[in-house]
């Protein structure tokens, strides 16, 4: 018995590709209204910053809806570089951190060319490889008992046997929820350059995806002073609560932003959104409490939901991975979950994860409705 796949069918479908089921078509499916179906398996926020929906209420945008925004995003340029304390060059903004990845994908990865990453992690980075079309080398990462860390010399050795383009890394790693010890990451980045300056060619584009960041409370976004070839991605949608509004930004050195740039549309992200994101990015203090706040929920669930045995490991994201002990079980349990109109992330059958459920911290009263749903199976 394999975990329910909570999937509909995408435009790429063929390609072995799908996209989460609505909240809507969840409801059909198990006779549930969609209003009382709780999403577990988005990583996103309980509800979003009031500034933002002030921003949006009070129609406080840079043009009127029926004109595109100002192509520079200058307001929301402003507030992101404020906020992560880097230069206008060095940031390009997109739709969503999604957008920027696939921008990366595009600026820096050839058809045929080849990419590396650390697997599991977040499934976009081989989606986005397989449809330049390029190849996808993923490297298993350390078990369980080592916190599902990345393996750093076997993705060297990958990265070089395989002449790689690009090395997607995710740090803290979705869907394993920690960050990289300290210097594992920067240590990799070294042993790259050492190796193409040895073979006589550029060194692989490094994405890092920092989506959790805040919530890991440290960034390697200084590693991109001394790597030309490190691009960090940022985003709106975790930390900052405002994944509807679909923003996210590039952080690199000003040549490699100079090299992503021709590939970003003029307008992708829309006057309501530039508003609502610059206001929220202006007020650090409210992003932190946010962050401390989850923080602390998804300790407390965490230790209820051992309670009931499921137990979960550590996490420095706004989710947790638990442990089920084997696909059968975490199969029956995210069914079990489902009927009662509670979304599960699950894992395919095969997959190094299909033991396991990811499960985002949502509100206090959402989680414990979901401990006690999980206790009377």
């Amino acid at each position: 018995m394999s975990p329910t796949p909570v999937t509909f069918a995408s435009p790429i479908a063929a390609a072995g590709y799908s996209w989460e089921a609505t909240s809507a078509e969840i409801g059909r499916r198990y006779g549930i209204d969609p209003a009382a179906v709780v999403r577990f398996d988005l990583n996103t926020a309980p509800a979003p910053p009031a500034v933002a929906v002030r921003t949006i209420a009070a129609g406080r945008f840079a043009a009127p809806l029926s004109e595109y925004p100002p192509s520079d995003y200058s307001l929301l340029v402003d507030a992101a570089t404020a906020a992560y304390g880097v230069e206008r060059e060095e940031l390009l903004v997109g739709a969503g951190a999604d957008e920027v990845l696939d921008l990366c994908a595009k600026a820096f990865l050839p058809p045929a060319g080849v990419a590396v990453a650390a697997v599991p992690t977040y499934a976009m980075h081989r989606v986005l490889t397989e449809q330049r079309p390029a190849r996808f080398v993923g490297v298993p990462r350390r078990g369980p008992e080592d916190g599902w860390r990345l393996d750093a010399e076997r993705l060297r050795v990958a990265a070089r046997d395989e002449a790689a383009d690009l090395v997607w890394l995710c740090n803290p790693n979705n869907p394993t929820g920690l960050a990289e010890p300290h210097g594992v990451i920067a240590g990799l980045l070294d042993d790259l350059r050492a190796d193409a300056e040895a073979a006589d060619r550029a060194a692989p584009i490094v994405v890092l995806d920092e989506a959790y960041a805040e919530f890991a409370g440290v960034t390697l976004l200084p590693l991109r002073r001394d790597h030309s070839n490190l691009v960090v991605v940022r985003t709106a949608s975790k930390a900052y609560a405002l994944a509807g509004l679909r923003v996210g930004f590039a952080v690199a050195r000003p040549e490699t932003i100079a090299r992503l740039a021709p590939y970003r549309p003029p307008g992708s992200v829309s006057v309501v959104s530039v508003a609502a994101v610059a206001a929220t990015m202006v007020d650090l203090d409210a992003m932190r409490q946010r962050v401390a706040s989850v923080s602390l929920e998804r300790e407390r669930w965490r230790t209820a939901l051992a309670a009931i045995g499921w137990p979960a490991g550590p996490s420095a994201t706004n989710f947790l991975l638990v442990d089920l002990g084997s696909p059968e079980r975490a199969a029956a349990a995210a069914e079990h979950l489902l009927r009662h109109g509670l979304v599960p992330r699950t894992f395919p059958a095969g997959h190094l994860l299909a033991a396991y459920l990811r499960l985002t911290v949502r509100t206090p009263a959402d989680d414990d409705r979901l401990v006690d749903v999980a206790a009377a199976m």
